[in-house]
């Protein structure tokens, strides 16, 4: 596997459908060795870059490169695994069958690798089952058992955890994360919120196909710091702080004053106000979580 540099990257990618346009102008770049999310709602444009980005679907204009594409999308699609929406399987064959009939079409790994991936993903014991009886669940763990064929350098997958009980996307949550070690980099489309802070590197945001925020999950995480001060004078407190060229943000909500400032500056807050003459009966600090964030730069409803 190389070491270095951006496994992904798209200028200004767009795809209309007729009067839709789904992606508008996408630029975003994906290190390598990272888990990255593609997070928004259903609609907002995840599946359709997937697929841009897989020689799916023919970009209406921009342009994207994989593993910097040097020999042709071609070539690095030979280093990729990927689930998109639902997948696909014979109902009539087992899952080890299907596997075996995909690995043998596809040249991908070997016939040797398939017990351990149906352990891997959670179907041991399963295997011999066929396709037809599996929960969705369990469809969309051979989906990862598929696209992990050959151990790829670089995994797409399209909402994986889709139709799994809470045990399930816990299990699979782990499992995603160990996956993007080693060099090895995750591209992650979900709508859940949750899903992408917990498994998440990094993250992209998207609406209504356009990118809204970009960056690392604690770093955009920690923009969102806030400090909640009770005071004995709330109104001078805000007029003293929002003098300050660090204080983001200032309101009075219920009964309290809300900063959002770094946490770590709380106490400078309270000397701050100190030498006005308001004195600070309580201090919390907190983070906000990333549906809030979601929430203040989409204005979308969060799931």
């Amino acid at each position: 596997m190389a070491s270095s540099g951006h496994v992904i990257e798209t200028t200004s990618l767009t795809k209309h459908y007729g009067g839709i346009v789904a992606v508008d102008g996408l630029s975003m770049s994906v290190p390598r060795g990272h888990v990255f999310g593609l997070l928004g709602p259903n609609g907002s444009g995840k599946t359709t870059t997937m697929s841009m980005l897989l020689g799916l679907v023919r970009p209406t204009a921009g342009s994207f490169s994989l593993f910097d594409s040097s020999d042709g999308l071609e070539a690095a699609l030979h280093r990729v695994g990927a689930i998109i929406e639902s997948p696909s399987f014979y109902p009539y064959l087992t899952g080890r069958q299907n596997l075996l009939y995909f690995q043998g079409i596809s040249g991908r790994g070997s016939s040797d690798e398939i017990d351990a991936l149906l352990e891997r993903v959670g179907l041991e014991g399963r295997g011999d089952h066929k396709f037809r009886t599996y929960s969705l669940g369990m469809k969309q763990r051979l989906g990862l058992a598929y696209a992990l064929l050959g151990d790829p350098e670089l995994l797409f997958l399209d909402e994986p955890t889709n139709g799994m009980d809470p045990a399930g996307m816990a299990e699979v949550r782990d499992l995603i994360r160990s996956l993007g070690t080693g060099g090895r980099t995750v591209l992650l489309s979900s709508h859940l919120l949750h899903e992408v802070e917990q498994v998440c590197d990094s993250v992209a945001i998207l609406s209504k196909g356009k990118l809204i925020a970009q960056g690392n999950v604690a770093d955009l995480l920690r923009s969102q710091d806030q400090i909640t001060l009770k005071t004995t004078d709330n109104d001078k407190a805000v007029e003293v702080l929002s003098a300050l060229d660090w204080v983001d943000d200032i309101k009075i909500e219920d009964g309290e004053v809300v900063v959002a400032a770094p946490s770590d500056r709380a106490s400078d807050l309270s000397t701050t106000l100190g030498r006005s003459e308001v004195f600070v009966t309580n201090i919390s600090t907190g983070q906000k979580s990333l549906e809030s964030y979601f929430l203040e730069v989409t204005g979308d409803d969060g799931e």
